[in-house]
């Protein structure tokens, strides 16, 4: 977990959130679109309830125009030179490369609209989504003139050649909490790839999704490469999912979501579907851990970054009981430093959730935890910050049971479920005891403990002795009803490519 200081203060913050200039329409074919739908909604700001401009929904129609977009932009049989897919690896590379830096340039204005979009805090939108997306750009920029095919190992009468190629069009749905981190990384590898894209972003953040796509034109990535369309899942979400033309789907959001993808792809053309899902990760503290006041620190900041609206939030806290006490008086401490504030104030460590809707959630969540028996430490209660906004208190609870609904479903809010094992077998038991398996934690100075226990937790990615630590070498996804496929790294590629056998006779 890293935190750099911020860049800016509040009055800077405040004065960039009075000069956004918000997209409309949508982009379809490298133009700004006008949706001939009448419906729309008006998103609102968490910060401070304000409404934020108008979004229109695409039709049918609009869909199958950001398809064809897209099909013609990859086609390698077009007419016309400079088709996406046959273009040199080079010249990808120097795209996207240019892409990552025109992002650079406006990155301050992303973080402010982003803030503006969910709530988050504009010094952390800016400090680390922000650095993730320009870091994924560039990673995947750089790695396409360095994909290498195969020639199998044949008898001497003959030649195989095994290639990859890009798969297609690419539908891609994403969230609102991490909006450009999370659609950069399917994004990224695909444009790598020579796919193209459609992108769908959530409906609490299209601004930010359609000011990239405006980014991508001015860099001369070619008309329809980038389209994105803007509207609700059960609409325009389920006509990308069903459509015949789209070759392959990346989502990520919730698993109830992903099972609909999954039907849709059954049911119209088998694309491939690849699914990143929800979370409700495991930390388990051992009491060797080599330093306990850095493991809660850790702890902390897991929870509450972001306002917990993290699918990797490590929302179960395994503690063995020789130090359970220590651990929840530390994070007691730690809550206060969370206290919500606004996300364009200098500093904020927590700004509200991302709407109205998910405070009612999250308080759900809370008062049936407390229903089950659960044991309230802090916070559970909406907060008052600004008028109209979305404000939630940090929250932890102890004596949650393993089996209950808090230790089992995901609440996508600052809201600690603490549990208190006996030993290193009980806390690997707890941990598994889910039907998530995207991410976990450990804490330990033992070298044997971290390599038995890593190997027995049943997700995809282990944390030692930190937590969110790591860079586009490795890959991101989970087991279990946390999804399939993998984002990040090169293993990513792989989901925006077929593999073709060329077998010569000599």
């Amino acid at each position: 977990m890293t935190v750099t200081p911020a860049p800016a203060d509040t009055e800077r913050w405040i004065s960039a959130s009075q000069r956004v200039t918000w997209p409309h329409g949508m982009l379809i074919d490298g133009k700004i679109h006008e949706s001939s739908s009448t419906n729309s909604w008006t998103p609102l700001s968490p910060r401070n309830g304000e409404a934020l401009p108008s979004v229109a929904s695409a039709t049918d129609m609009e869909v199958d125009l950001a398809v064809a977009a897209a099909r013609e932009a990859f086609n390698r049989h077009s007419s016309e030179p400079g088709a996406w897919s046959t273009l040199p690896p080079k010249e990808r590379k120097h795209l996207l490369l240019r892409f990552a830096d025109l992002i650079e340039e406006h990155q301050e204005e992303l973080a402010v609209m982003i803030s503006l979009e969910m709530g988050k805090a504009a010094d952390e939108a800016l400090n680390i989504e922000l650095r993730a997306v320009l870091a994924t750009y560039r990673w995947y920029a750089e790695a396409i003139d360095k994909q290498v095919d195969e020639i199998a190992p044949t008898d001497a009468d003959h030649l195989a050649l095994v290639t990859r190629e890009p798969i297609g069009v690419v539908g891609v749905i994403t969230p609102w909490n991490f909006p450009l981190t999370l659609s950069a990384w399917k994004i990224a590898p695909a444009l790598a790839a020579g796919c193209t894209v459609v992108h769908k972003p959530s409906e609490l953040t299209p601004f930010s999704a359609l000011r990239i796509a405006e980014l991508a034109l001015a860099a001369g990535i070619p008309d329809g490469v980038l389209n994105v369309v803007t509207g609700l899942g059960p609409s325009v979400g389920r006509k990308l999912g069903e459509h015949p033309d789209v070759d392959a789907l990346a989502f990520t959001g919730s698993t109830h979501v992903g099972r609909a993808f999954q039907h849709y792809s059954a049911d119209s053309n088998l694309k491939r579907v690849w699914l990143e899902l929800g979370g409700k990760s495991a930390n388990i503290i051992l009491p060797d851990a080599p330093d306990l006041e850095t493991a809660i620190d850790v702890a902390a900041w897991g929870i509450f970054f972001n306002s917990g609206q993290m699918c990797t939030a490590p929302s179960r806290l395994i503690v063995h009981r020789d130090v359970a006490d220590q651990v929840l008086s530390g994070l007691l401490d730690r809550a206060n430093q969370y206290q919500p504030r606004d996300p364009l104030a200098a500093g904020t460590l927590m700004g509200p959730l991302a709407s109205k809707e998910r405070v009612r959630d999250v308080l759900s969540h809370v008062r049936n935890a407390e229903a089950d028996g659960a044991l309230l430490q802090t916070g559970g209660i909406p907060a008052a910050v600004i008028d109209g906004g979305s404000y939630f208190e940090p929250t932890i609870f102890t004596g949650v049971r393993p089996d209950s609904r808090l230790a089992q479903e995901e609440v996508f809010g600052p809201v600690l479920a603490m549990i208190t094992v006996d030993n290193e077998q009980e806390a690997v038991t707890v941990a598994n005891n889910s039907k998530y398996g995207l991410a976990a934690g450990l804490w330990t100075g033992s070298l044997t403990s971290a390599h038995r226990i890593s190997r027995e937790l049943r997700a995809g990615t282990v944390w030692i002795n930190c937590y969110e630590e790591g860079d586009l070498s490795v890959p991101f996804g989970g087991y279990k009803l946390s999804g399939n496929g993998r984002d990040k790294s090169a293993h990513a590629i792989d989901k925006y490519t077929e593999l073709k056998t060329s077998y010569f006779a000599l």
